[in-house]
């Protein structure tokens, strides 16, 4: 489904399988600019698998200007168990960087809220890179909310297959 935004020319549309290519390059452009190339591991295969594939682990909206790709998001729902309901969960948002301070951002955002409205979804959240002070201004100024009294916790590579090997 594509749909026209508020900004003139400006277009948000879900991607498809045939857009794997380009996601993938929103992804590695994300990971250089937060500085996390070095584990930027994912391959087409994988992500055609896991956005298009039998068990769809999470969705892809694509923000184009004048025709051409300028951003990219990734969500999935969590769900809050506090609230008996799902939650979108927004594990990325890019904006090329000549492409930033438009509005973008803001309308891929607004778009995402929509939806968590439109699936009746408690909440809408992310995370931000504690030094990306735009990034973290631009959130205040929408609204959002830090939750500091939460401190995100993770489990990869070897200590998560050695958690995993108690079982």
């Amino acid at each position: 489904m594509e749909i026209e935004t508020r900004i003139q020319d400006f277009v948000i549309r879900e991607a498809t399988a045939s857009d794997v290519p380009l996601i993938r390059s929103f992804i590695c452009e994300l990971a250089d600019y937060e500085k996390l190339s070095h584990e930027m591991a994912a391959t087409d295969e994988m992500l055609e698998e896991a956005l298009f594939g039998h068990r769809k682990v999470a969705e892809v909206i694509l923000g184009y200007y004048h025709g051409e790709p300028v951003s990219f998001a990734v969500f999935f729902h969590n769900f809050s168990t506090f609230l008996g309901r799902p939650g979108i969960y927004l594990e990325d948002l890019y904006v090329k960087p000549d492409m930033r301070k438009k509005g973008f951002g803001r309308v891929m955002l607004s778009y995402l809220a929509r939806l968590a409205c439109e699936r009746k979804c408690g909440r809408f959240e992310w995370s931000v890179l504690d030094w990306n002070e735009p990034a973290l201004k631009f959130y205040r100024a929408i609204g959002a909310k830090p939750m500091d009294e939460w401190t995100m916790q993770r489990l990869t590579g070897d200590s998560l297959k050695k958690l995993a090997d108690e079982f």
